[in-house]
């Protein structure tokens, strides 16, 4: 047991001497409540800055607009939403939200009004309740439920025992991956983010579950500035407008209707879903 604690302190110690990629200003201003109005400037970044994953990319969403970003694997979409969310900064060009750029703000600020549901959200050992509810520890039961009740885990609360101080297992072991992505969004309802980003939150579903994610998805866009990273276009149908990004650069961008019909790589896309989805179905 000594051994085990001993080994635990020094990976402690060196999780918490690590410095945080993004380092806030010492002027940083506090970001105000936010409309959702997003805008990528220009923008050009690297994880290593001398090979640049996205090229001047531009991008603009107002209030209450859901985008899709969509694109092959590599091409940088989820790049996009990581530099959204802050998670770094651009080499050159800016992020702005509500014409605020990023960089000058307090990142708790930002983060305060940021809802995240990535590929493979972490749930923790304990509680339905303490999880859906760890973005706001002081929600009641009631606001705890209705958030389970608008993205489709009534089910889940209804047999569990205890309903929903039903405990959960680290990363959610205990549930189905699709429960374990419904649980994510019910965190985001809860929190009530003005902005919202989901980074290929239906990639790792079988077609049911992703049925069952789709509607809940209804229910958490509404009203919210939204960024989709898609995998799989049934996710991208759901936008106001489509990003196809392809080597870090925006090479299509429309309505799923407008870029069906242009008969470009979005299409093409679609056209491959469909018939992977017919033979699954047969």
């Amino acid at each position: 047991q000594y051994q085990q604690g001993s080994a635990a302190i020094l990976k402690l110690r060196e999780v918490l001497a690590t410095e945080p990629t993004v380092a806030e200003r010492p002027d940083a201003t506090e970001l105000p409540p936010v409309d959702g109005r997003i805008r990528l400037e220009g923008v050009t970044f690297g994880y290593d800055p001398s090979q640049p994953v996205l090229h001047d990319v531009d991008l603009a969403l107002e209030p209450g607009e859901v985008l899709a970003v969509v694109g092959p694997t590599g091409a940088g979409k989820s790049t996009i939403a990581r530099l959204v969310t802050r998670f770094h900064d651009p080499d050159a060009g800016r992020v702005t939200i509500d014409g605020h750029d990023l960089r000058h703000v307090g990142i708790a600020s930002l983060r305060r009004q940021l809802g995240v549901v990535p590929q493979e959200p972490f749930l923790f050992n304990g509680t339905l309740r303490d999880n859906v509810a760890f973005a706001r520890p002081d929600a009641t039961d009631d606001e705890v439920r209705a958030a389970c009740h608008a993205v489709g885990l009534t089910d889940l609360v209804e047999r569990s025992p205890g309903g929903i101080d039903a405990p959960i297992h680290e990363r959610g072991a205990s549930l189905s991956a699709g429960e374990r992505q419904l649980v994510a969004l019910a965190r985001a309802f809860l929190a009530r983010p003005r902005v919202l980003v989901l980074d290929e939150a239906t990639s790792n579903l079988d077609l049911r579950s992703e049925s069952v994610i789709e509607e809940a998805l209804d229910h958490v866009l509404e009203g919210r500035t939204a960024i989709l990273v898609a995998h799989r276009p049934a996710t991208a149908m759901r936008a106001d407008r489509i990003a196809v990004v392809d080597d870090g650069r925006i090479v299509e961008h429309g309505s799923h209707e407008a870029l069906v019909a242009r008969g470009g790589q979005y299409a093409a896309m679609v056209d491959a879903w469909q018939r992977h989805a017919e033979a699954r179905r047969s």
